[in-house]
C-alpha cells in the first residue's frame, strides 16, 4: 500500500513538472541544466570521495570546468543596465536617440527606427536595453 501511494505521488510530481517544463523560457531551461549539472558532479565528487577514489572525484571535478566557464561567461555577458527603459522620455530625448531632428515626419522616424533596429535589434546580438530604448523613443515621437 506504502509502494503504491509513492508511486502514486512520484508520477503526480513528475506531471506537475512536466507542465512547469512546459511554460518554462529557454534561458530558465538553460540555468536549471547547468544547475542540475553541477550539482550532479559535486554529488558524483563526494560520493568518489568518500569511497576512497580521491583522484576520480578530482577528474570529477575537472570535468565541471567547462560548465562554469560557460556561466562565468554568460554572466559577464549580461548588460550592467536593466533589460527596459528607467523612465518616461521627452520628445527631444527621443528624436536624438532615432538620430532626427525636431519635425521630421512619420515616415523619417519610421525609417530612423527601422534602421537602427536592424543593427540594435538583441536577436541579431544587440542590446536588450538599447532596443527598448528605441521603441520607446518611436513610441513618443509618434504617439
Amino acid at each position: 500500500m506504502v509502494a503504491l501511494l509513492l508511486g502514486a505521488l512520484c508520477l503526480g510530481a513528475v506531471l506537475a513538472a512536466l507542465g512547469m517544463f512546459s511554460k518554462a523560457n529557454v534561458r530558465t531551461l538553460k540555468t536549471l541544466g547547468i544547475w542540475a549539472g553541477a550539482i550532479g558532479g559535486m554529488l558524483l565528487a563526494a560520493m568518489l570521495l568518500f569511497s576512497g577514489r580521491g583522484m576520480t572525484a578530482i577528474w570529477a571535478l575537472v570535468m565541471l570546468g567547462p560548465l562554469v566557464w560557460s556561466w562565468v561567461v554568460e554572466q559577464r555577458a549580461k548588460p550592467g543596465g536593466a533589460a527596459k527603459p528607467t523612465g518616461p522620455i521627452s520628445r527631444a530625448e527621443a528624436y536624438e536617440i532615432l538620430g532626427l531632428k525636431p519635425g521630421a515626419d512619420e515616415a523619417a522616424i519610421r525609417a530612423a527606427h527601422r534602421r537602427l533596429m536592424q543593427a540594435a535589434h538583441p536577436d541579431r546580438g544587440g542590446s536588450d536595453w538599447l532596443a527598448a530604448r528605441i521603441n520607446q523613443a518611436r513610441d513618443v515621437l509618434l504617439g
